[in-house]
Order: structure tokens, then C-alpha cells, then sequence
């Protein structure tokens, strides 16, 4: 009878997707870290399907409510994020933006075709003004993305100067006349997008000229203003684009260097949005966990030429991209966000966090109705994402100072591949606040870690839980809270061993004081 009990028991804990171990988290209280930039949680609004055009901007005689023309119920959300800075035009379409057509009386705008994106007229009813009201509405950085690829030195600097000089100019004076007296500021500047594709198809050593000449124009010799110039960055994997830039462009030019890196399963052949399969689900994670290869081999790149780490690293764009909406418009990036939305975003952003010494903006795609999008909209209906929760939970890492983290991780595996199952990291707040967030990418098996807290200075533990019943589960316009942050209980503190058992397919935020 002993016995029978014994091998029922040991079929139960082998069914229950426990580790025999657990994984030992090791959290370093270490003053020497870096602080993690709040513009990690950054977003992107670009002229793209419904993100602008039926998601921010609804007019300002829409029954929606709004506030000159952008919904109330999105700025609500925004503020609620903490949105640190927003990117905008583009994407694509930034090389074809003119920003003289979206300024002074709407009625008095030319139209232009969005050639990247479904082929629609626009009628330039949303430009400068708008956006950077917007921002400033929002507490939040505007980050705008240059015209290179069709635009002029002349245009750029002219941009600059009508958003940035107090004093009197043919631009400021443009400005004041367009109901604006002072200037906005603007701090961050993108020098065009993908240079290397749809930016002008430029090689590497092309682009890093048309960097300088179109840089030497948007300062003085000392930058007085204090803007931050951000080169368009690699493809993913283009390590020699990265090199070319550090390597021809001199330092006091360069604010930051971009990387683009989307977690695909196959370009040809990307997968459905909610209908997946678990193996595609661990190919997406295998290719959204790729960002920490890339982060690592970019920074190394350069470590070579800024070895004091002066140039930011800036992932302007990230976030996964699967097939449209069926029923939809293919040029719109239409698509819905479940768990695995959830699971990718939580990930990446631990990535993002561990390595803050280099990477100091990033800016997830996109913020409205347009890919991972963390806000979905319909007609009158506004609905928050899973990727939404999760970036709010995160939103406590905001300029908190990195606590480095060491572990083995356990392994995720399907059909023979494996991944890191468990994705961690953690800061101290001003306060004296510790979180630990955590990530099992794991789609069935329970995780345990154990966190020695007893150098950490913190005693109590509080924590919150994004999961759900499936991984192919969302938010929808008829279930709208179907997925929302829950309060976690799934850990135990004894002795200052913090003892965690993570559910498959969740992400955890733990807050010690």
C-alpha cells in the first residue's frame, strides 16, 4: 500500500510540471549600476492603418470625446502608462512626410498619399501642432523621425528651428502666426528611418554621410540646444552597419544609434494572431529572446569606438508582428494581442533593463490599433491590451537603479529546441523599493526560483500576476478584462530566501519595502 502511494505521489509531481530544483536567482545590491532610463518604455505612432486616423485622431467635431481632436479615453490610458516619450511620423512613413503640409489651417492642407500603408489619402489634419500638444499633454518626450530619404538638409533644420527657437526667425514667426508663441523644445531627433530599406535602400557608408551633412545643420558647433541626434540603426542582425556608423561618424554628432529587431516566425509567412500553435508560439519567443544576442553584439560594436558608453543604443522599434486581422486591411498591421504578447513583452523588457548601461530608449510598435499595439479601438470602443498590462506593472522600473541578476535559467523546450524559460529583472526605486519582475516563457510547466533577499534591505513582499486560462486568450470589445494584472500570492519568504512558483505563460512583478 506504502508503495502504490509513493509511485502515485511521484506520477503527481512529475505531472504537476514542478522542477525537482529551484533556480537561484542571485540579486546584487551593486551602487555601481546603472540606472535604467525611463525612455525604455517608450512607444511609436506612426501614419500607419487606424494607429493616427481612427485611433489618436478623431477631430475635434467627432462625438468621441476628445480634446482638440484626440480621444479623451487614449490620453487617460497614456497618462495612466506613464508614457515616457512617443515616436512619430514613422516608420516608413517619415522618408515621405513633409511637415510644412501638416501645419496652419486645416481646411488650407495639401492631401498625401500614405504609399507605405494601404495606399490612403490623408488630409494632413494631424501634423506638428497636434503631436507635439499631444506629448505635452501627456508628460511625455516627442521623439520625431526626419525626412532623409525625400526631404532636404534645408527641410530638417527648418523643422528644428520652428519647434526650437525662442527668438525671432522666418520659422519662429511661422510658428506664431500657426497659434504657437512658445517653442515645444524638442529634445529627441531621428535622422531618418531604416535608411538601409525603405529610407532610400542606402548602404552603410552612404547613410553615415548623409548622418553628418544633415546633422552639421540642425545645430551650432556645440549642439547649445542640447538635442539628442539618433541615427537610423541596423536590421537586426547588421552588426557591420553598426560599425560603420561608430566608426565614421564622430562622437559629439551622436546621440544614439537605433536597432530595429521584430520577433517573426517566417517574413513569408508570419502566423495568425491568435490562432497559434504552441510550436509557433516557442518559434516567435525564439526569435523575440534573439534580442539579447543583439543587444550584446551591438553594444560590443560600440564599446569599440565609445568605450564610455556616451552613445545611446535606441531599439526604436520592437514588438512582434504577425498576419493581419482576417477581414482586414493588409496594409493596416491590424492584429490582436493575447498572452504570448504579454510573455514577449515582459521579456524583451527584462533584456532592455539588464542592459541599461547602453540601451536608453526603445519604443515599442505600435501604440494604437497597429501591431503589438497596447491600445485597440472601434469606432466609439476603446480596449487596453495584455502588452498594455504588462508595460504599467513595469512602469516601477522608471529611472529605478539596475539590481544585476546571475542564474541559470531552466529550459524551455518543443521539439527538441530550447529556450531560457525564465526571464528576470530587477532595481531599487528612490524610495528604497525593490521590484523583481519575472517572465516563465514556459507554455506548460510551472517554475520555482529562489531569491536570496537578506542584501536587498527589504522584507515585505507584495505582488501582481499576468496570466491566463490559454495562451491564445485576449482582451476583446465584448470581454474587454479578460486579462488583467491580478494579485499574486504564489511565493513565500522565509529567512530571506524568497521562494517563487511562476505559472506557465505569466509575467510576475514582486515589490519588496
Amino acid at each position: 500500500m506504502k508503495k502504490a502511494l509513493l509511485i502515485t505521489f511521484l506520477i503527481a509531481v512529475c505531472e504537476s510540471g514542478f522542477s525537482q530544483n529551484a533556480t537561484v536567482v542571485t540579486i546584487k545590491n551593486n551602487t555601481d549600476a546603472p540606472t535604467i532610463n525611463k525612455n525604455i518604455y517608450g512607444h511609436f505612432a506612426e501614419h500607419l492603418g487606424r494607429c493616427i486616423y481612427g485611433g489618436f485622431f478623431v477631430g475635434d467635431t467627432s462625438k468621441i470625446p476628445n480634446t482638440k481632436g484626440v480621444r479623451n479615453d487614449i490620453i487617460a490610458a497614456l497618462k495612466d502608462l506613464k508614457i515616457p516619450n512617443l515616436r512619430w511620423p514613422g516608420g516608413c512613413f517619415a522618408d515621405t512626410y513633409h511637415w510644412k503640409d501638416g501645419i496652419g489651417p486645416k481646411e488650407q492642407r495639401p492631401t498625401i498619399v500614405n504609399q507605405w500603408w494601404g495606399g490612403v489619402t490623408e488630409d494632413n489634419s494631424f501634423g506638428t501642432h497636434d503631436f507635439l500638444n499631444l506629448c505635452e499633454v501627456l508628460g511625455a518626450e516627442p521623439y520625431l523621425s526626419g525626412n532623409v530619404g525625400s526631404g532636404t538638409v534645408q527641410e530638417l533644420s527648418d523643422w528644428v528651428q520652428y519647434t526650437n527657437f525662442g527668438g525671432k526667425s522666418p520659422m519662429s514667426d511661422l510658428r506664431v502666426k500657426n497659434g504657437r508663441k512658445e517653442p515645444w523644445k524638442v529634445k529627441f531627433w531621428g535622422i531618418g528611418n531604416e535608411a538601409w530599406g525603405c529610407g532610400g535602400n542606402m548602404t552603410a557608408d552612404y547613410y553615415a554621410n548623409e548622418y553628418r551633412k544633415f546633422t552639421t545643420f540642425m545645430s551650432d558647433w556645440n549642439n547649445t540646444g542640447g538635442i539628442t541626434r539618433i541615427a537610423s540603426g541596423a536590421n537586426s542582425s547588421d552588426y557591420n552597419w553598426t560599425e560603420v556608423l561608430m566608426k565614421n561618424i564622430p562622437l559629439n554628432m551622436l546621440g544614439g544609434v537605433g536597432v530595429h529587431h521584430y520577433a517573426v516566425i517566417d517574413w513569408g509567412k508570419k502566423g495568425d494572431g491568435v490562432n497559434f500553435s504552441e510550436e509557433e508560439y516557442f518559434k516567435t519567443m525564439q526569435s523575440a529572446l534573439k534580442m539579447e544576442e543583439l543587444v550584446t553584439k551591438h553594444a560590443a560594436v560600440m564599446d569599440k569606438y565609445d568605450p564610455e558608453k556616451k552613445v545611446a543604443m535606441v531599439v526604436d522599434e520592437w514588438g512582434g508582428w504577425y498576419e493581419v486581422e482576417k477581414g482586414t486591411n493588409p496594409g493596416f498591421l491590424y492584429q490582436q494581442n493575447t498572452m504570448r504578447d504579454a510573455v514577449l513583452a515582459g521579456s524583451t523588457l527584462n533584456i532592455f533593463n539588464n542592459h541599461a548601461d547602453r540601451v536608453r530608449m526603445a519604443n515599442l510598435a505600435q501604440c494604437v490599433n497597429v501591431l503589438q499595439a497596447v491600445i485597440l479601438t472601434d469606432k466609439a470602443k476603446m480596449i487596453v491590451t495584455p502588452t498594455y498590462h504588462v508595460m504599467k506593472m513595469y512602469s516601477v522600473h522608471q529611472d529605478a537603479k539596475l539590481l544585476p541578476i546571475s542564474f541559470q535559467s531552466p529550459l524551455y523546450t518543443v521539439k527538441g529546441e530550447t529556450l531560457p524559460a525564465v526571464s528576470v529583472s530587477a532595481s531599487k526605486d528612490k524610495n528604497g523599493a525593490v521590484h523583481i519582475s519575472l517572465v516563465n516563457v514556459d507554455a506548460k510547466n510551472k517554475n520555482k526560483i529562489e531569491i536570496d533577499t537578506n542584501d536587498l534591505g527589504v522584507k515585505n513582499f507584495t505582488g501582481q500576476i499576468i496570466t491566463s486560462a490559454k495562451l491564445q486568450d485576449y482582451n476583446s470589445f465584448d470581454t474587454p478584462n479578460k486579462i488583467v494584472p491580478t494579485v499574486f500570492k504564489g511565493f513565500e519568504n522565509k529567512k530571506g530566501k524568497l521562494e517563487i512558483t511562476i505559472p506557465p505563460f505569466s509575467v510576475i512583478v514582486l515589490e519588496g519595502k
